[in-house]
């Protein structure tokens, strides 16, 4: 009896070695749950350029309404938690804090503003939560590479690069450029000198707006003295209808071209068809309103399912796509989702998203370099 008790004992302890000495399961990363996949966004949806987190959020929603109710991802549906920043950069801090440390979100998505996301890129950062979408072409979040921030857009200089060419082509030479005194601003002002001192050119004048700001008196006084043929502006769509109203006021009647921030159809709506008209914008994503691009069919149909209406927009589609691409990654994660995982994944796989292509390398999180040039028509519409 005594040695089959000892016997019995040792062998206790043996397993009780053996499941002691066995490599503890891994913790879940935050964010994924037996049944959601949490992920989180900052942007303005209150404030002068809340209409532009509007079309965003309105976008992606859509895409994951129309994703979770054919199933989600591996058998999850995704929840996109939103936080309104009003585009200033300590409540996008404030947001990414929160998101992260509250909400416990897995990843987040489709910033806005070039400010506010490279101070939040300190927080992410050090968290090492990835950040996929930033609605925003400045080199200051590219370059050097962040391990945790990918890019959806092209950058400012391929925007600026784009413009400037057509110009010249044009024998356009005298340029001045009229830009928002911050990271996005002067991101988009470089990229303009650059472009023209590649044709041996320089601007001709420069004025500058603050951010949120409709202050741009000494601006066209400055620009107006250059007497320019066209003017490049870096600005959001309230400070650009301002400008050009006024310009035209002092008599000025240049080539107005603006970037992809500035939102076509928001444009248009603060200034009407007839005084936008002829506005030249450079885009980067594929034209909202040519189904003939499988993923702006794809786009059409879970609009009009999940908002109930046809309002296409360029940032509507960028937020379906940023969306989609998030989708894409996490999808391949399989189940056992980690945030490196998705960083490795996103860094090695190239996506095509239905006609629009991103790629990735751990040398480059420059996912496109897309550029489409356009024109606003004499009844609001855009052209190409």
């Amino acid at each position: 009896m005594r040695i089959h008790t000892l016997k019995k004992l040792l062998a206790l302890a043996g397993a009780g070695l053996l499941l002691s000495s066995a490599p503890a399961a891994r913790a879940a990363d935050p964010g994924i749950g037996d049944n959601t996949i949490t992920l989180g966004m900052s942007a303005p949806f209150t404030g002068p350029n809340g209409a532009y987190g509007k079309e965003l959020r309105e976008g992606a929603l859509a895409y994951f309404a129309q994703l979770n109710g054919a199933g989600g991802i591996n058998g999850k549906k995704v929840e996109l938690i939103t936080l309104d920043d009003g585009y200033e950069t300590d409540k996008t801090v404030a947001n990414t804090r929160k998101l992260i440390e509250e909400n416990k979100v897995f990843a987040l998505m489709a910033y806005y503003g070039s400010s506010p996301t490279a101070e939040a890129m300190k927080v992410f950062s050090e968290a090492k939560v990835p950040l996929v979408g930033t609605i925003s072409g400045s080199s200051t979040l590219r370059s050097p590479v962040n391990r945790y921030m990918f890019h959806l857009r092209a950058s400012y200089a391929d925007e600026t690069e784009a413009i400037v060419n057509h110009m010249v082509a044009l024998g356009i030479t005298n340029i001045a450029v009229f830009y928002q005194n911050d990271g996005f601003g002067k991101s988009g002002k470089d990229g303009v000198a650059a472009a023209l001192a590649r044709h041996k050119l320089k601007p001709v004048a420069e004025g500058s707006v603050e951010r949120n700001s409709l202050q741009v008196e000494a601006a066209v006084a400055q620009i107006a003295k250059g007497d320019p043929q066209a003017v490049i502006m870096v600005t959001l769509y309230k400070p650009t209808a301002e400008f050009i109203r006024q310009m035209r006021k002092a008599g000025q009647m240049p080539q107005f071209a603006t970037l992809s921030p500035i939102g076509a159809d928001l444009l248009v709506g603060e200034m009407g068809a007839k005084d936008a008209h002829g506005v030249g914008i450079s885009q980067v994503m594929p034209y909202p309103w040519n189904d003939t691009v499988p993923v702006v069919r794809e786009y059409h149909k879970a609009l009009q399912a999940f908002a109930k209406h046809t309002r296409y927009s360029y940032y509507g589609l960028e937020g379906f796509l940023n969306a989609k691409l998030m989708a894409e990654a996490l999808r391949k994660l399989g189940r056992d989702a980690t945030r490196e995982k998705l960083v490795n994944v996103l860094e090695t796989t190239p996506f095509d998203l239905g006609g629009y292509k991103i790629n990735y390398t751990p040398a480059s999180h420059n996912g496109s370099r897309f550029v489409d040039l356009t024109v606003l028509g004499r009844d609001g519409r855009v052209l190409r």
